[in-house]
């Protein structure tokens, strides 16, 4: 017996090994004074400091953050209001419709995605740039909010909206009083969801980038295609280190979220 449950853990740290493995030695090269990933030399910081010095990649990175930041909250908010508007739709045909609309755009390809959005900001004459980078973000972001909000939403019983309304609630304070902080959680899940997709976007993204604007993932396949730099590494650090401090703060915002409160509610 527990021969047959060490392979559980045996094989989830083989797959957290494959998975790992490449990043941790993208890291430690970026700390080599050979400035090769072939031979590890020497310790040094200079690929970093390089990387700071900067100012074009830094602007670049500003871009980045301000793009998955704005894509990140209004794909929210339309996400939270589709969810509403799927989950309480009175048809169950219009349901199903909505719901399997919003489905096709996580299960297209980013190809045909970034494409299509190409086609249309051409036809359209929208130059591209910021606007139709973040307008892409916003499109594919809302379909991932919906299916992190839409199972709070289902979760919750209709008892709690009928017994605020039976005791003089609105239709917004219902809203805003009992089902937006009870489908936090979901909130917060769809925000931080739609800001990863975001920043690590590179195929949409590809195709609606112009006008000297560009974000990082663009920028890092660039950089690549023109040769092996330790800048690259370095760069690819800082980001899975602020990826992994994402991770932290959602698990503390969630993990406060479901606490209970003093008439043991969960929050």
């Amino acid at each position: 017996m527990k021969k047959n449950r060490r392979w559980p853990a045996i094989y989830l740290a083989l797959i957290f090994i494959i998975l790992y493995a490449p990043i941790f030695y993208l890291i430690f090269y970026s700390f080599n004074s050979g400035g090769t990933m072939y031979q590890f030399e020497g310790f040094t910081l200079d690929w970093y400091r390089e990387l700071f010095a900067d100012t074009r990649l830094l602007i670049i990175v500003l871009n980045t953050i301000i793009i998955a930041l704005l894509s990140a909250a209004i794909s929210t908010i339309i996400g939270v209001a589709g969810a509403l508007a799927i989950a309480y739709a009175r048809k169950r045909r219009v349901k199903n419709t909505l719901l399997s609309l919003n489905n096709v755009l996580i299960v297209s390809p980013d190809v045909i995605i970034g494409a299509s959005f190409l086609i249309l900001f051409t036809m359209i004459g929208l130059k591209l740039g910021f606007v139709s980078v973040l307008l892409a973000h916003i499109a594919f972001s809302v379909p991932i909010v919906v299916l992190m909000v839409l199972p709070k939403i289902e979760e919750m019983s209709t008892s709690m909206i009928y017994a605020a309304m039976d005791l003089g609630a609105s239709r917004f304070d219902v809203l805003t009083k009992v089902i937006l902080p009870y489908i936090t959680p979901g909130i917060f899940a769809g925000f931080f969801m739609a800001l990863t997709y975001s920043l690590d976007d590179f195929a949409v993204t590809f195709f609606v980038t112009g006008n000297g604007f560009t974000t990082l993932s663009v920028e890092i396949y660039s950089l690549a295609r023109r040769g092996v730099s330790l800048n690259i590494n370095a760069l690819s650090a800082l980001l899975f280190l602020f990826t992994i401090i994402l991770v932290i703060g959602y698990y503390f915002i969630t993990k406060r979220n479901d606490k209970p409160n003093g008439m043991g509610v969960r929050q």
